[in-house]
């Protein structure tokens, strides 16, 4: 997609907040930067830091099982190639439209809650709309390319769950 288009724009949203993310996860190992986060202390507990983990895995684990189950067909974006390629409407794909984006919006559940703070809260907010909108974008070009293919599967498996 062009520069200014609305993936385009997810995209770049979407590569500010995974670079914050990683330089508080690297800046948190050296320094205490706790308090310029916005740590919830109520949130700060063992158990929510635990299913934030454990949310955590079952994103990374689920994104890689995705990516494989598509082997050839995974893009990160909308390809706007419309030849040689297929519509997946099997296996993860027969329950959802997005699997994957739902396994992403996991993740970021799992790290709000494994850092509970107005920090992760944002990056929260933000990744889910940022990926609400990507689905209809792309969802707008899978009609596109596979028109009654497309109207099909949309009308028989729900865009989330």
């Amino acid at each position: 997609m062009g520069t200014g288009t609305a993936p385009w724009w997810h995209r770049q949203i979407f590569n500010v907040f995974r670079t914050l993310i990683v330089s508080v996860c690297v800046v948190r190992i050296f320094a205490d930067i706790d308090a310029w986060l916005g740590v919830f202390p109520s949130l700060y507990q063992w158990p929510v830091l635990l299913v934030g983990m454990l949310l955590l895995l079952v994103s990374f684990t689920t994104v890689n099982y995705l990516q494989a189950y598509m082997h050839e067909d995974w893009r990160s974006g909308i390809d706007p190639r419309k030849e040689g390629r297929k519509l997946l409407t099997g296996g993860p794909f027969a329950r959802s439209r997005n699997p994957l984006f739902i396994s992403v919006m996991t993740g970021q559940l799992g790290f709000f809650l494994a850092l509970p703070s107005v920090f992760s809260l944002v990056c929260l907010i933000a990744g889910v709309l940022v990926i609400t909108r990507q689905a209809r974008e792309e969802e707008k070009a899978l009609a596109s390319n596979f028109g009654s293919q497309y109207d099909d599967y949309r009308a028989r498996v729900p865009r989330w769950f």
